[in-house]
């Protein structure tokens, strides 16, 4: 179980680190969505939604004052790591699919039960996941459902994802499904690498991002 908690652990850093935030230019028009991904529309209310459900989190879990403001600050930009791990979520699940791997109900409660016993119980796995991760508690068995399928992708690829050639292969296998997939996103949360995964920054001075619980209270430039 100790190895089990490694492996997920090394892939969620591995995304994380090899992926970074979205923020600024998509090239098409699509009238209320923060991104198109496959032709699926991920709506703009549906991502501040999600941003919502991590902020009423940290208020239920902080309710001190200046806590809830350091929980704040410590997870700025919330909104574009938000639509980041959105949009990478099916490219991750396109990626999968292609290569036949699936998850199944029993996958997830089995990992979740060892890491709610490594981490001393459902609670606090639950707020583990939510002050590392910006997972609300409701979303974390959707998240450890990302976190199988990409361990389980990882092992059909024979990709070390503790290597930096096997998470060369990992991330070009998410590369060939971001192509197939056209990801275009609102010019006010930017463009989509297809070829690195990542995003590209559009200057746009005269726009400023509203990000974090519900669109009013974290403004950037």
């Amino acid at each position: 179980m100790h190895r089990r908690r490694r492996t997920t652990l090394t892939l969620t850093a591995a995304v994380i680190a090899a992926a970074p935030l979205l923020t600024a230019c998509g090239s098409k028009a699509h009238p209320g969505a923060a991104a198109v991904v496959g032709g699926d529309r991920i709506t703009v209310a549906q991502l501040e939604g999600r941003v919502n459900e991590v902020r009423e989190a940290q208020r239920a879990a902080v309710p001190d004052d200046a806590q809830y403001s350091q929980a704040i600050a410590k997870s700025g930009g919330l909104t574009r790591s938000t639509l980041h791990t959105m949009v990478l979520d099916k490219v991750l699940h396109r990626a999968a699919t292609d290569a036949g791997v699936s998850v199944t109900r029993r996958d997830i409660q089995t990992m979740r039960t060892g890491l709610e016993q490594q981490a001393g119980g459902r609670k606090a796995l639950e707020q583990g996941w939510l002050q590392q991760y910006s997972v609300a508690p409701d979303r974390l068995d959707d998240s450890l459902r990302t976190e199988i399928e990409a361990q389980k992708l990882a092992g059909k690829l024979g990709a070390d994802m503790n290597s930096p050639q096997g998470q060369a292969v990992f991330w070009k296998a998410l590369s060939g499904a971001s192509k197939k997939l056209d990801i275009d996103l609102n010019p006010r949360y930017g463009t989509w690498d297809v070829d690195k995964n990542k995003r590209t920054d559009t200057k746009t001075p005269w726009l400023r991002e509203v990000s974090g619980g519900g669109a009013a209270q974290e403004q950037r430039a």
